[in-house]
């Protein structure tokens, strides 16, 4: 794992009308890393991810290998390696599978690379594969994840975003869900999970961040904010 910083946050705030959703909030991702983003519903998590997507007005800076975002339209940060599986999974219903897909690469030209990224992602989830004809709208909850997921790993992301990947999942989904990502992150792939989950998220995660209503109010390893007290107490119900 590299010691590298990929993508800097400093003092990052943004307002929804007069409610102060995050409040000057800064954390570091290194090349390689996961890390994961904690917290209580409405403590800031998706908005913290919109707006390193540039899908929210924000003040402070966000810098993706040295460069700011904070000026560059929503579809253009894709280009600049970034790359979503946002909360609700958001694939197109209509589409089929493997025009879900399709859309993921849009910005690529690489034909050769495309195809050998789709061949990736269905070795990833043999689902998909069984399934590449299928209307997506049709597919079960857990399918469309594993969509979702696969369609963001098409943009050929420097940072993978994930926002809440296990959301209304039976468990087993879950864990495959999880070891998933934990395959994606041992083949290089740097990733910022934000998770209710909070137990699974710490597992997996080489440092987490803690935010508590727009503010992050703790940070470590995830083994150590899996074993600090106040995180057992308030988040992983022990």
């Amino acid at each position: 794992m590299s010691s590298k910083v990929l993508m800097s946050v400093k003092d990052l705030q943004v307002y929804y009308g007069a409610i102060h959703a995050l409040k000057g909030i800064s954390f570091e991702i290194n090349e390689g890393e996961i890390v994961s983003l904690i917290g209580s519903n409405g403590a800031g998590k998706t908005t913290t991810l919109r707006a390193i997507c540039g899908l929210a007005e924000a003040r402070g800076d966000i810098m993706l290998e040295g460069k700011s975002l904070l000026q560059i339209p929503a579809h253009k940060r894709v280009h600049h390696g970034l790359a979503q599986s946002p909360e609700g999974r958001g694939i197109f219903q209509n589409l089929t599978v493997l025009e879900n897909l399709q859309m993921g690469a849009y910005s690529r030209s690489d034909k050769k690379g495309i195809q050998q990224d789709l061949e990736y992602c269905f070795g990833l989830f043999p689902r998909l594969k069984e399934r590449v004809q299928q209307v997506a709208g049709t597919l079960s909850g857990g399918e469309q994840q594993m969509l979702a997921i696969s369609r963001a790993i098409m943009c050929k992301p420097k940072l993978l975003l994930l926002d809440e990947p296990s959301l209304g999942l039976a468990p087993k989904i879950v864990s495959q869900i999880f070891e998933i990502v934990k395959k994606l992150n041992s083949e290089g792939m740097t990733i910022l999970l934000v998770e209710q989950n909070a137990n699974q998220a710490l597992k997996i995660a080489h440092r987490a961040y803690v935010l508590e209503t727009g503010k992050i109010t703790l940070s470590g390893t995830g083994q150590s904010l899996l074993s600090n007290d106040e995180v057992r107490k308030s988040y992983l119900g022990v």
